[in-house]
């Protein structure tokens, strides 16, 4: 497996700290030249290729399949089946922990949802499992699927999203309502939408008695190695998984799902190794997508415009068998002042794999609803967008009343709408159109997202050649992790990043958490600076300890650290190299640990959590309804940035993906069979180059001490939850045509 080019000297020249500065993807190389390794690029040997057969109906069970035609075909070595398995240490239907959830690994001939896993082929080559899976000719009792937000009686979950209240309040709503100038009442609906990374799931597993090798994709390396132990009744220390890269993850790669499994449960049944992956259409299912929401917004204002209350349902699925509810409501928690807030959430049972995490979950589709309400109001108030934001953006945290970086928030206003020319808008919609005659249209949406942060652990060392070493077993899924925990670890231990090994991506590596949230950089980051804190201290007690260094009794005044070298704090022209203190002290090395994790006590005190602003241009043929979004400006206020270059790309998917949530991006189920119709990148639209407009990104200065010692927020999802509303309002603006149904289609603009 090629090494990461991490220990190369710099593509651009430098100044100062590593932090903040551009520097290139270390990973890029590999990547561009095909040498990246990942999971399903290792070819043990002996390896035999496993695939999956998958139901062709919603619900029921699978009544016969013609395992003896599967066998007899050329190559195929095994069929595993509900009769024919492995058994596995616990049932996989029990809950051991909030992060796991019920997968389909082959227990019973059930099923629950289109696209379940219900037997695996294993043989010498890819076409043969491929063809022996279709040689199983499976034969259902078909019972009928339960389809849509409609599908049969709904309840109130008793949590929503990772353990959140399904209901909160403050105020009373009735009232503020009632006294309301200007009310609003409007519904919207988004759909549900499956995650497509570049990278499908996959695993190739090799069992060596006991002892267990993984390469697969995940975005958790210890909670997929905690799942597989009690999954297969293994110690931790006889599984060994890499993932040192991942073709993108959003989510959905984040926990053990039951594809992996399967390809460990084939690697046993046939003791040899084998590779699993899924095809596209595959993904459609077992491995988590966002579920479908419709939402109800009431809002009330006053004669100014200043909100009196504020009122935000949701409902949603989960699967028939699971818990994850989409919390969508959630996100009129954070932005907006209002005397009167409250949120709920009810849902419905379908025939669907378990609706989980996908990319802003719950402030997507939450903020979709809200941003285009928020305009809605200032439609009816007769007020510009930004200026009826500008006068009810929080200050505080409605809900907890917590304060938070409200003036970032004002800047992100301010900064957006100055370069994005917001000030020449018309109030009235379809008053402007270009020299081709199109409709043009403007509108805007408010960002924002918690800045969260998990629990890792990392190892520092230094050693006595001058070099350092920074291990964790964090993840790489595309977004330059490998890059910024590289920069964070060569400040931590002071040295330029050429002089720092950095190794990750395997799990005999320190915990790094899990790579999710928009938390994987402040996470890793703040136990890589701890453990460089730590390893330095050492280094210092060398020093200072010894008569013969020129840092001798500098205990108490400290010392930095800076360029492989210890300087005292009072007086910079007594120093040491590392190099030397080591030598002296006949030491090959010092190491130490650190951790990094969320302040209780500041959590207690401060909300915590990015914020933005994104203005988008669209232009529609009056006549064909066709869209076109045309600009798109952002500005986002995400603490400090420790690398322009990855910041930027990460907040420029972000606004992609938000323009897709409008006017693109929706599965289609259909309603009689219970399967997604349009399962595959042919018809699963997203935007492709063509689609995607001039991206303008402004990063807001903001240092916000509260969130963690590095003061990092995360930037991978916030730039979905101000984008989208800013481009269904845009749509609104052009035509006049208020949409509530996402994605916008062309046959709502003409009808």
């Amino acid at each position: 497996m090629p090494e990461l080019n991490l220990t190369s000297a710099p593509a651009h020249l430098r100044h100062g700290s590593s932090i903040g500065q551009p520097l290139t993807r270390r990973d890029g190389v590999l990547k561009v030249k095909g040498q990246a390794t990942y999971a399903a690029d290792n070819h043990p040997p002996g390896m035999l290729f496993a695939v999956m057969a998958v139901s062709s109906i919603a619900h029921g069970r699978v009544a016969s399949l013609d395992v003896a035609a599967a066998r007899r075909h050329p190559g195929v070595v095994d069929v595993m089946t509900p009769d024919h398995k492995p058994e596995l240490a616990i049932d996989p239907e029990i809950k051991t922990n909030p992060f796991v959830f019920r997968m389909e690994v082959l227990q019973s001939n059930e099923v629950r949802y289109a696209n379940q896993p219900i037997a695996v082929v294993i043989a010498e080559t890819l076409e043969a499992a491929t063809e022996g899976a279709v040689l199983l000719a499976p034969r259902y009792e078909t019972l009928p699927a339960l389809v849509g937000l409609d599908a049969g009686k709904s309840y109130v979950p008793p949590v929503v999203g990772v353990g959140n209240p399904s209901e909160n309040h403050h105020g009373d709503v009735a009232a503020g309502l009632a006294a309301a100038d200007k009310r609003i009442d409007a519904t919207y609906e988004t759909p549900a939408q499956y995650h497509n990374a570049m990278e499908p799931h996959a695993i190739v597993a090799h069992w060596n008695g006991d002892h267990l090798q993984i390469d697969m994709p995940t975005q958790g390396l210890m909670l997929s190695l905690a799942r597989v132990a009690e999954l297969f009744g293994i110690a931790h220390d006889n599984i060994h998984i890499r993932s040192p890269f991942l073709g993108g993850g959003f989510g959905s790669k984040g926990l053990m799902a039951g594809p992996p499994v399967l390809g460990i449960m084939a690697a046993k049944l046939v003791g040899k190794p084998v590779k699993l992956v899924l095809r596209r259409e595959q993904m459609y299912g077992p491995v988590g997508h966002r579920a479908p929401t419709r939402q109800r917004l009431r809002i009330g204002a006053d004669a100014e415009g200043r909100l009196t209350a504020l009122d935000h349902h949701a409902r949603t699925v989960s699967s028939t068998f699971d818990d994850f509810y989409e919390p969508a409501a959630d996100a009129s928690h954070t932005l907006y002042a209002s005397p009167a807030i409250r949120t709920s959430h009810d849902a419905v049972r379908v025939n669907t794999g378990t609706p989980l995490f996908m990319r802003a979950p719950g402030e997507a589709t939450g903020s979709i609803a809200l941003e285009s309400a928020i305009d809605e109001m200032a439609w009816a108030c007769g007020m510009d967008p930004l200026a009826l934001r500008l006068k009810n953006y929080a200050e505080v945290e409605p809900i907890t009343g917590k304060p938070f970086s409200s003036k970032a928030l004002r800047a992100c206003y301010d900064q957006g709408a100055a370069r994005f020319g917001w000030a020449k808008r018309s109030l009235q919609p379809r008053q402007m159109r270009d020299d081709a005659g199109l409709l043009v249209g403007w509108g805007m949406g408010t960002a924002t997202f918690p800045a969260l942060m998990f629990q890792a652990e990392a190892r520092a060392a230094i050693r006595r050649d001058g070099t350092g070493a920074i291990e964790i077993g964090a993840h790489d899924m595309g977004q330059g992790a490998w890059t910024a925990l590289a920069q964070i670890a060569a400040d931590a231990v002071g040295l330029d990043i050429d002089r720092v090994n950095f190794k990750a991506g395997t799990s005999d590596l320190p915990d790094a958490g899990i790579a999710g949230g928009s938390a994987h950089t402040a996470t890793a980051g703040a136990a890589i600076h701890s453990a460089g804190a730590a390893v330095i201290a050492k280094l210092a007690d060398l020093a200072t300890n010894d008569e013969r260094s020129p840092l001798f009794g500098a205990g108490n005044t400290g010392v930095i650290a800076h360029d492989g070298r210890l300087i005292r704090r009072d007086d910079d022209s007594r120093s040491e190299s590392y190099t030397d203190i080591l030598e002296r002290a006949g030491v090959a090395e010092v190491e130490a640990r650190g951790t990094g994790a969320a302040n209780p006590a500041a959590m207690e005190e401060y909300a915590m959590h990015a914020h933005g602003a994104v203005f988008a241009e669209v232009k529609v043929d009056p006549e064909l309804g066709q869209i076109r979004v045309t600009r798109m400006v952002g500005a986002f206020a995400a603490g400090r940035i420790v690398n322009p270059h990855l910041v930027k790309s990460q907040l420029f998917g972000g606004m992609i993906w938000g323009m897709s949530f409008a006017l693109h991006e929706e599965a289609v189920t259909d309603r009689r069979s219970g399967r997604i119709m349009n399962a595959n990148l042919g018809e699963y639209h997203i935007p492709v180059n063509a689609d995607v407009p001039p991206l303008d990104v402004i990063t807001v200065e903001e240092n916000d001490p509260h969130v963690n010692a590095l003061g990092i927020k995360g930037v991978g999802e916030i730039g979905i939850t101000g984008s989208a509303g800013a481009v269904a309002n845009a749509v609104w603006h052009a035509t006049g045509v208020r949409v509530r149904r996402f994605p916008i289609r062309i046959e709502e603009l003409l009808t």
